[in-house]
């Protein structure tokens, strides 16, 4: 009788391309039906639709990526989610900062990809976007709500806490869902209803990151609170997570705890 060894791991490199590939999907997609539905197919009055559509377009191709690349990478596409998985011991720091990189790197690419498709668009639609911050999170100005820094802060810390958390169960190694990806992407879409009136978008630092680039100085200058406030938020998490749901059960004997003799 043959025996077919069981699969290897996938290598390292295999790992970020798919990291790469999961954050260009949702950046593309994402930060493609803000720019063009938002700015091209918003009629006056239908903000909360275009909100929808964003929400809707980004947990949809999370839910893609997290599909078709989970299998090799883990499925986090995300810094937030690297950072909390690290924290709860699901990944070796060592790769965080791989992870992280090739990350930030798909999402680049499709930001500039985005800026390509935008050469040959309508006159003056690219300079308009990239006036108005191309898409980037922020407060104040960038806010569609006008809101002030302290309630993107709190909105960062919150949602990438309660994101990090649904990813962290439904992936677990023995109490995971086979429905992970559903989860998570609804979970990214839901979370991004309640951000993008505040700050445009909340919990993933590669996403900011590549709209910033083009974005202009002011999302360049408050790019920090999108880069550190998940971090922390998602360090948070994960150590909290391993600690009130990973821990292990004393065992009993079978017949029921003993009694110490008098």
């Amino acid at each position: 009788m043959t025996v077919n060894p069981p699969p290897s791991a996938p290598s390292l490199s295999a790992r970020l391309t798919a990291e790469g590939f999961g954050s260009f999907l949702i950046v593309f997609v994402g930060i493609g039906t803000t720019l063009f539905t938002a700015n091209l197919f918003a009629d006056p009055g239908a903000g909360s639709a275009v909100y929808v559509a964003v929400a809707l377009a980004f947990g949809l191709a999370l839910l893609a990526a997290f599909a078709s690349f989970a299998p090799v990478s883990g499925g986090h596409f995300n810094p937030a989610l690297t950072i909390g998985a690290a924290a709860a011991g699901r990944l070796a720091w060592r790769d965080v900062l791989p992870y992280l990189i090739a990350q930030v790197i798909g999402g680049v690419i499709a930001t500039t990809a985005l800026i390509v498709v935008g050469l040959f668009g309508p006159d003056a639609w690219l300079e308009g976007v990239q006036d108005a911050g191309f898409a980037s999170t922020g407060w104040g100005p960038l806010s569609p709500g006008g809101f002030g820094m302290p309630a993107a802060i709190v909105i960062e810390v919150i949602l990438t806490l309660l994101l990090v958390l649904v990813f962290l169960s439904v992936t677990h190694p023995e109490r995971g869902t086979p429905l992970a990806g559903i989860a998570i992407g609804l979970t990214f879409a839901a979370i991004q209803l309640v951000a993008i009136p505040v700050d445009n978008g909340a919990a993933n630092p590669a996403r900011s990151i590549a709209t910033a680039i083009y974005g202009g100085i002011d999302p360049l200058a408050q790019l920090w609170v999108f880069l550190v406030f998940p971090a922390l938020g998602a360090a948070a998490i994960g150590i909290a997570y391993r600690a009130l749901f990973d821990g292990a059960a004393a065992s009993e004997p079978a017949d029921g705890p003993s009694v110490s003799p008098r």
